[in-house]
């Protein structure tokens, strides 16, 4: 009963946001109320609630601190180098554009964080987009495709997660892994091209005076709905997203957010943000403090060094604060949503079922098993309860087969591109809030696509040997 429950829970809490009969939050908070009250549990529901929260806070706070820091990072102007770079290969055609939204993803995610990646990477295509009329769901989808791929790095959760769950080095598990994860990598570079293409071809590209020279086409593109465009720098085309997204309605204050006149950049600080920044990452990655910490220090020294008026500290905190109060609403309503699937026992029951109906046969072939189920699992639970909960089962039926644990752990990470989309991961909330995108189109489209990224991993893997 409780493994029914579960995926009546789990499918209720999609088709509502993705017919949109709900908004994420209001659905993330009322749906796992509910069931938790048929499952007989409803007198526990604040324990629940609270366990789930107090296990999702220090992501929460992580992110609150983070939007901060890498929002003042945008707005003293660290990044724009790299935007103008990607513009600069861009060059206006809708083509480009997606592609250059993959390579600049799969670039930030080196960081190992999915949340900062999605930051920096709509921060600096979403003014394009829009400027262009492009579809806004195919950024969301793309750049969420490039991080689940990237995501897949030592220091990025889900091999240190596999690593320590199986007594294995990160290493032995990461390192042959990696000519299967560039080719998901060119897989997700191939489908930003012909998805660009499909962009060219409903909106056609940005026209510019032949006679302009790279450096303007960029201060313009780059500074799009900053004021004083020229009505001949329109996009060819209409201005409506696809996918049931719709980009005829400018936000001004984030086309405005990567304007090369704008008042906030502090050009003279440069490197002292580019060290600051350089030494967030590798404090991270040394785990030399917990990251909501290393980003609270970060965001409070950033903010002082490079606004060391009172007002100027206030204006920069209000002008990220919606973000801010969005992506840590959400966090806080995905922790009734994982308080309940645990406190209830729904997701140790549903991966209990999933393992069993693994027929017998397929013992030896259980890489290729592991691998196929890591689809709908780490989409449907997290991914401690998936390399924790089911990867340590799923290994011990492998052994029994002849199957190494090494193979397991790698097949475990296929499903890295699907599961950032999952609604339990805090970081898709980041992407499809910044980019004013439904939760609910994001999934529809990304869905498919990231399904078959993962498929086209596990097919290299097997093929190379590593699986």
């Amino acid at each position: 009963m409780l493994t029914i429950l579960g995926f009546a829970m789990i499918a209720t809490f999609l088709v509502l946001i993705m017919t949109k009969k709900m908004s994420p939050i209001a659905a993330l908070v009322l749906i796992p109320a509910l069931f938790c009250v048929a499952v007989g549990k409803g007198a526990h529901l604040g324990d629940y609630v609270i366990d789930g929260v107090s296990g999702l806070a220090p992501t929460a706070a992580m992110l609150m601190f983070a939007i901060v820091y890498f929002g003042v990072m945008i707005d003293v102007g660290l990044f724009d180098p790299v935007v103008r770079g990607i513009l600069r290969f861009c060059k206006a055609d809708p083509m480009r554009v997606v592609v250059g939204t993959a390579v600049l993803a799969a670039i930030v995610s080196l960081d190992g964080d999915g949340s900062t990646t999605f930051m920096i990477t709509v921060s600096a295509m979403y003014p394009l987009y829009k400027r262009l009329g492009m579809s806004l769901v195919v950024m969301t989808g793309v750049a969420a495709m490039a991080n689940g791929v990237m995501n897949t790095v030592p220091w990025g959760g889900p091999t240190a997660r596999a690593a320590t769950a199986l007594k294995l080095d990160a290493a032995d598990i990461f390192v042959p892994m990696v000519p299967a994860l560039l080719v998901g990598l060119l897989g997700v570079l191939g489908l930003a091209y012909v998805l660009g293409l499909r962009e060219r071809r409903r909106i056609g590209a940005l026209r510019l005076p032949d006679e302009e020279s790279v450096e303007t086409k960029e201060a313009v593109l780059v500074g799009a709905g900053a004021g004083g465009g020229h009505p001949e720098k329109r996009p060819v085309g209409g201005a409506g997203g696809a996918d049931g997204v719709d980009g005829a309605h400018d936000d001004e204050d984030l086309l405005k957010g990567l304007d090369p006149d704008r008042p906030t950049l502090r050009p003279r600080l440069y490197w002292f943000n580019a060290l600051l920044t350089g030494t967030l990452i590798t404090a991270m990655i040394l785990e030399l403090l917990p990251i909501p910490v290393l980003f609270l220090l970060g965001a409070a020294l950033a903010l002082s060094v490079n606004y060391p008026r009172l007002p100027d500290q206030k204006a920069r905190i209000a002008a990220h604060a919606d973000n801010v109060l969005n992506v840590s609403g959400m966090v806080f309503a995905a922790a009734v949503f994982t308080g309940v699937l645990q406190g209830t026992g729904m997701v140790d029951s549903m991966a209990g079922r999933l393992v069993d109906t693994v027929p017998d046969g397929l013992g030896p072939h259980m890489a290729l098993v592991t691998g196929v189920l890591s689809l709908p699992l780490t989409y449907f639970m997290s991914n401690d309860g998936f390399y924790f909960g089911v990867l340590p089962v799923l290994a011990e039926a492998g052994a029994a087969h002849g199957v190494t644990p090494l193979e397991m752990a790698r097949a475990s990470l296929v499903g890295q591109p699907l599961h950032m989309s999952s609604p339990l991961v805090p970081a898709v909330y980041v992407l499809v809030g910044m980019a004013r995108v439904e939760f609910g189109d994001h999934t529809r489209f990304v869905v498919k696509w990231a399904a078959l990224t993962c498929l086209l991993i596990l097919a290299a893997g097997i093929l190379f040997g590593t699986i």
